[in-house]
């Protein structure tokens, strides 16, 4: 939310200077879906497939827990009526340890997922980062918007320039 305030202001400020500076010859800006910038690298659709094969690993492994859980519960009630106090304590205490453990599983498989995805997508971010700069550079802008936050709901395409195909193009 602070993020699209402070977008919200820069963009009201820059949109002032323009105003001021049309007589001087005004500037320029570009604009894109952050977003599909992304998905249209080649190396998104890599980091994709390992991400979707580490998550049918970790849902196998969890169905497989689950299944463990859930046989041993079984066992358990089937034979709850007949086990001393001793053992049927005992039952309790494996199961409640057992369901421990694969609620902390799945809590360590969803942390481990994203600390992944973050760590594949690092560098085509700083790419993309870097070929946006190149990109302002060599076209002058002032700045480019990100229109994925939805910030900006108009944007005069009179002062700014959609440049999601320059980008795709560039990064390919």
């Amino acid at each position: 939310m602070t993020k699209r305030i402070l977008l919200s202001i820069f963009a009201m400020m820059a949109l002032t200077a323009a105003t001021a500076q049309d007589t001087i010859g005004g500037f320029r800006f570009g604009y894109l879906s952050y977003e599909a910038a992304l998905q249209s690298m080649a190396d998104y659709q890599q980091v994709q497939q390992k991400m979707d094969a580490l998550r049918q690993q970790f849902q196998a492994e969890t169905l497989r827990v689950e299944d463990e859980f859930n046989l041993k519960y079984e066992e358990f009630l089937d034979g709850q009526r007949d086990f001393p106090k001793t053992i049927l304590q005992k039952r309790q205490s494996e199961l409640q340890e057992l369901m421990e453990r694969n609620i902390r599983f799945k809590e360590e498989s969803k942390q481990e997922l994203e600390q992944t995805e973050k760590l594949l997508m690092a560098p085509l971010k700083i790419r993309l980062i870097e070929q946006l700069g190149t990109i302002a550079r060599e076209r002058g802008y002032a700045f480019i918007v990100d229109t994925d936050q939805k910030a900006m709901p108009y944007i005069n395409p009179s002062m700014g320039e959609d440049i999601n195909q320059i980008v795709k193009d560039a990064l390919k």
